[in-house]
């Protein structure tokens, strides 16, 4: 149907934005004014827990090949949590055999500490 459709295009997109770092209620004040359909921030905040479950089963995966070389580093991002505080993200960078480069994994902390980084 095509309502559920456009629902599902909708939902789709406040995701998308989400994971972009765009505010719940800038989200909902974005949709408002182009699709003329409200959502409140709270709407949008539940609609972004479908994410959890795929984000945790991306840092639970099997790895698929060696790696010719890992990376690992550490930048301080802007996050939104309870304070809009800088925090540490930790990222490990495989490269492949063939040149290609992976995202391993990454970890999200307060600020950067041996017990994080081991």
């Amino acid at each position: 149907p095509g309502y559920k459709q456009h629902s599902e295009i909708l939902e789709s997109m406040i995701i998308k934005l989400y994971s972009k770092g765009v505010t719940t209620r800038e989200i909902a004040d974005l949709i408002e004014k182009m699709y003329g359909s409200h959502y409140s921030p709270a709407q949008v905040s539940n609609m972004s827990k479908q994410m959890i479950p795929k984000v945790e089963a991306y840092h639970k995966r099997k790895l698929s090949d060696k790696f010719f070389c890992v990376y690992l580093d550490a930048t301080y991002l802007p996050l939104r949590r309870e304070t809009f505080e800088r925090e540490a993200v930790y990222i490990a960078i495989g490269i492949k055999p063939n040149g290609h480069k992976e995202v391993i994994d990454y970890c999200i902390a307060p600020s950067e500490n041996i017990e994080v980084w081991t």
